[in-house]
């Protein structure tokens, strides 16, 4: 996987920010946010400079029981071949039902849901994964996804459900660590444990996030500061493995420029922190 360093996602809200900050490696884009053939003149400042911009989709619905779609593939990999993207990412989640096939309406969820983790749900996603694959000019790499709740009847844990998802692919990996901190305080499950069972081999980048705890649930909001726990389960990840990238996501309620440079400060002192103790510099 391409060598990235440390980002942040962009976002138009603070497109101004994240040119004034320091060392920015690369960007993430939210790929149906942004048209091709008119890019936002701030984000085609940062590739004037040199700046990598990763694509990172959410419409596919590549966990969906519906094949991919061919319009979206082709809209996604156009993105990919316009921003010189070295890589294209999505998430284990289905976000559509219905059409063609059933008995209903299409419906979109408008959000991210989680598959369950059985072997019939692994046999789909690995299926619309090798379609996505043949489709796209540049490697994929999937984001295992936060949850409120588990399948019942679930037959793999987490680091199984990936690693056989990798085999029969060779999908790369884009791993969230505030997805597996949502994951431990909603589910009851071990990142560490989660992590030591991953084929970190296939990792293409980490992402790290905020959010907040109410009543007991994590709602993985990406609206609040990055909390101690994500930043330590980076730590862990980076103990067992050298990433080729971190990015910081900020989705919403932006804080002052100088706050926001601080929280990525944060990030880039765990990523190049576990660096310099394994020996060697990160790029």
């Amino acid at each position: 996987m391409a060598r990235l360093g440390t980002g942040i996602g962009w976002r138009p809200g603070i497109a101004e920010a994240i040119e004034a900050l320091p060392d920015v490696g690369w960007v993430e884009v939210v790929a149906e946010n942004v048209c091709p053939d008119h890019l936002p003149p701030a984000l085609v400042r940062l590739r004037e400079r040199g700046t990598t911009v990763v694509p990172h989709g959410v419409g596919l619905g590549l966990g969906g029981a519906q094949r991919p779609d061919p319009a979206r593939l082709a809209a996604l990999a156009h993105r990919a071949e316009a921003l010189e993207a070295p890589l294209v990412t999505e998430h284990i989640a289905f976000v559509r039902a219905g059409g063609p096939g059933t008995e209903g309406p299409v419906m979109e969820a408008g959000h991210l849901l989680p598959v369950p983790r059985t072997r019939d749900a692994l046999e789909v996603l690995c299926e619309n994964v090798m379609i996505a694959q043949d489709a796209l000019p540049v490697p994929l790499a999937l984001e295992n996804i936060a949850a409120l709740l588990p399948w019942p009847g679930e037959e793999l844990g987490e680091a199984e459900f990936l690693t056989e998802l990798v085999d029969r692919t060779g999908v790369g990996l884009l791993i969230d660590v505030a997805n597996l901190h949502t994951n431990r305080v909603n589910r009851g499950e071990d990142p560490p444990a989660v992590l030591d069972g991953l084929p970190l081999d296939a990792l293409a980048y980490v992402h790290v996030a905020g959010g907040v705890e109410r009543d007991g649930v994590w709602h993985d909001s990406h609206a609040h500061p990055v909390p101690e726990p994500v930043l330590e389960l980076l730590a862990e990840l980076c103990a067992r493995t050298d990433p080729p990238g971190v990015l910081l996501e900020r989705d919403d309620d932006f804080p002052p420029d100088e706050e926001l440079a601080a929280e990525l400060a944060a990030v880039r002192g765990v990523f190049e922190g576990a660096a310099r103790n394994a020996g060697g510099p990160r790029a």
